[in-house]
């Protein structure tokens, strides 16, 4: 059983809401109108981002295997140990003892761990490799 690193941070640790005003406006690349101004709502973001507290967990990425997808160094990653690993969906593996986050793939019978960058290669998983896929990320935090 592999338990969670000091760099995974748990939903479900702590429920506090903070609500946030969202403004019923889009922002555009031009001019803001002034007639946007005012606020629609209130916006949660563990309502927006979590689906399933108990199941969720998020993590700071690293490396840049994954900047393709949208997701570059320092990045949260928001990721659900309730959902299904399927190919196609970028995925939290502990590989080896190591943890990665790769595109999930299937090639020729295969499992693959795809990187999102041409710099680096996919890792095909063999029997032999101790592989363990801890969740599915469903969103990226990238601050600018």
């Amino acid at each position: 059983m592999h338990t969670m690193p000091t760099n995974f941070y748990s939903a479900a640790s702590n429920p506090k809401t903070v609500n946030l005003p969202l403004f019923s406006g889009k922002v555009s690349a031009g001019f803001p109108s002034p007639a946007d101004d005012y606020i629609e709502k209130t916006l949660d973001l563990n309502e927006l981002l979590v689906q399933k507290p108990a199941a969720t967990f998020f993590v700071r990425a690293q490396g840049e295997s994954m900047l393709g997808a949208g997701i570059h160094p320092n990045d949260i990653l928001v990721v659900d140990r309730s959902l299904e690993p399927v190919p196609g969906r970028i995925v939290i593996c502990a590989l080896n003892g190591e943890l990665v986050v790769k595109r999930l793939k299937r090639r020729g019978g295969q499992w693959v761990l795809g990187s999102e960058n041409p710099d680096y290669r996919d890792i095909v998983l063999r029997e032999e490799m101790d592989t363990v896929i801890w969740g599915v990320v469903t969103s990226v935090i990238h601050p600018v």
